[in-house]
């Protein structure tokens, strides 16, 4: 899957986010989690263990034996294991949340309104503020911009306002134990009991996400072993409560996987009349020059930023806003595979820096479809003979490209956005 952090994004609801997978272990709502969270969901644990069959809990009891000796053997001491495992709770409400599937999509801009939100932008200002020189000397020293950390920062765990209250090693072992990953969650609880060998964090402070993604800016532990910077010089990588290797270990991770200084990640467009929308895919990738010469600029006026492999999105087909967006904006969809959270910072950094918000407006009369919905359209599509594969309730480039075909044979801008009354159409309910 993903090499970061918000790989989890991709265990949890794959649907919230529009256009792709948002999640939230990365905290949109921007809802503070303070310490009474903490309290009541260790003691919602704790209550919960008494109402497990004896079945389960001698099960998860044997399994836990037994990742103690393969962990054993693979070099974890007895101490760790023992800080690790002696209190270590297995957690129903987290198989509950790795389970459920929501039956609703949000529409981009119901996702972008609480992720930019002004409060979101206000609060942003002031941490930058408030923690500049630390941050602007990492972003010197990595090439990210201040107002990009400070942005993914914002939005996976709103300035760490709520990066989650479930204990790691605990979310882990229940995922490896009955979850729909096993492997991938024994994977990273090895990664966990090695950041605590280390002497990093505690086990009382190792706490994140149910899905295990940890910290001010929800690094997995895989990702957190391979990316994580001591940024204050302590000789601890502290991502819960040193903002400095917060910045440090956020600015390595996109710097190693391929930010590009000279870059900036985008810019809104507008696109000519009679543009051809199938071009607004992430993989159509060409010259910034290239795409000047189809009639694409700047909706501020100017040129387009100077990228060699630059793509056109639209998110709401013609009806909304369109970018023209380059390796960066790709750089930051490794943290989270979603064109609608790499939007969301890249818009919120651009108004950290003080530039305005976009010119154009979103559709707003358009409903959201269900996954049910979106379904149907798919089984619609295929009946009519415009294929897209198997339905599976989430739109991607196949069921867009499916759009764009139904959509010319209507005679109607094929720009590959699902709408209700498209379905409706494809139904003969219009």
């Amino acid at each position: 899957m993903r090499r970061h952090a918000c790989l989890v994004s991709s265990l949890l609801a794959a649907t919230l986010l529009a256009s792709g997978c948002q999640s939230t272990a990365i905290a949109t709502d921007g809802t503070p989690t303070s310490s009474t969270s903490v309290t009541a969901d260790t003691s919602a644990g704790r209550a919960s263990q008494a109402t497990l069959p004896a079945s389960v809990r001698q099960d998860f009891s044997a399994w836990v034996r037994d990742f103690r000796q393969a962990a054993r053997q693979q070099g974890i001491e007895d101490a760790t294991l023992a800080a690790a495992f002696d209190p270590v709770r297995y957690q129903p409400r987290i198989i509950e949340l790795d389970r459920s599937q929501p039956e609703f999509t949000r529409q981009i801009w119901d996702y972008l309104d609480s992720a930019v939100s002004a409060s979101r932008v206000s609060q942003g200002q002031a941490r930058l503020d408030e923690h500049r020189r630390v941050i602007e000397a990492v972003s010197e020293r990595y090439g990210v911009p201040s107002e990009v950390l400070v942005a993914i920062w914002g939005i996976e765990s709103n300035y760490g306002g709520n990066f989650g209250s479930f204990s790691t090693i605990d979310a882990l072992a229940t995922l490896g134990y009955d979850g729909r990953r096993p492997e991938f969650a024994r994977s990273e609880l090895m990664s966990a009991l090695r950041i605590l060998q280390r002497g990093d964090i505690d086990r009382d402070r190792m706490r994140g996400s149910w899905a295990g993604a940890m910290g001010h800016t929800q690094f997995l532990p895989s990702s957190f072993e391979a990316y994580a910077r001591d940024g204050d010089g302590d000789g601890r990588r502290d991502i819960w409560g040193s903002i400095p290797d917060v910045m440090a270990s956020t600015a390595n991770y996109l710097s190693q996987v391929g930010w590009k200084p000279q870059e900036t990640w985008g810019v809104e467009v507008q696109l000519p009349d009679g543009f051809d929308y199938s071009q607004t895919e992430l993989d159509t990738r060409r010259l910034s020059q290239e795409w000047a010469a189809q009639g694409v600029q700047p909706v501020r006026g100017g040129a387009l930023p100077n990228m060699a492999s630059a793509s056109v999105i639209a998110p709401a087909g013609a009806q909304g806003p369109a970018f023209l967006v380059g390796d960066n904006f790709r750089t930051i969809m490794r943290y989270n595979a979603s064109t609608s959270y790499a939007l969301a910072v890249a818009l919120l950094s651009d108004r950290l820096a003080g530039k305005p918000g976009l010119v154009a407006s979103w559709p707003r009369h358009e409903p959201a479809l269900s996954r049910d919905q979106i379904k149907q359209l798919q089984q619609a599509l295929n009946a009519h003979g415009f294929e897209v594969g198997t339905p599976d309730g989430l739109i991607g480039p196949n069921t867009r490209r499916g759009l764009r075909a139904y959509q010319r044979s209507l005679g109607v801008t094929p720009d590959g956005f699902a709408t209700l009354s498209l379905l409706q159409r494809l139904n003969g309910e219009i």
